[in-house]
């Protein structure tokens, strides 16, 4: 994955290079909020990037709306899920204290449940990640942009 993402910077370097700042921050801005809008998505569907479903919540004996609901409902928000961008870049991501919430379920790390509670071990699901769609749509969004420009 690391090497199809590799290989789109060098193919698209040259073309970034041609643009002025502002023209790049702008194609930052719009490549950055497809990808947001295409995480959200997957989050939504309960899918790591490599398709397989989300670990599901380990059984209890609560009984309610919230134990039914999909996972991460307020983490897949604008508010949560956040863009950055910058004439050298754009981060999709988790920003402030909810990445470490976030963190923890993308690696599967150890946390407390509760302030004070006991620390358990969480199963890893991975909130951000590159898709193969994600990777069609990054292509076709700085194709677009690219386009519209000329």
């Amino acid at each position: 994955m690391a090497d199809n993402i590799e290989r789109l910077e060098d193919w698209v370097a040259p073309l970034l290079a041609k643009l002025d700042a502002k023209e790049r921050r702008r194609l930052a801005r719009v490549v950055a909020t497809d990808l947001r809008r295409s995480q959200r998505e997957r989050i939504k569907a309960q899918k790591n990037p490599d398709g397989t479903r989300y670990a599901p919540r380990k059984s209890q004996d609560q009984k309610g709306a919230i134990r039914r609901k999909a996972m991460f409902g307020k983490l897949r928000t604008a508010k949560y899920l956040r863009v950055r961008t910058s004439a050298s870049g754009a981060e999709v991501g988790f920003f402030g204290q909810v990445a470490s919430i976030a963190k923890t379920h993308q690696f599967g790390l150890r946390d407390r449940v509760a302030i004070n509670g006991p620390r358990v071990q969480y199963e890893q699901r991975e909130l951000i990640g590159f898709t193969d769609h994600d990777r069609t749509v990054l292509r076709d969004s700085l194709l677009d942009h690219l386009n519209s420009g000329l």
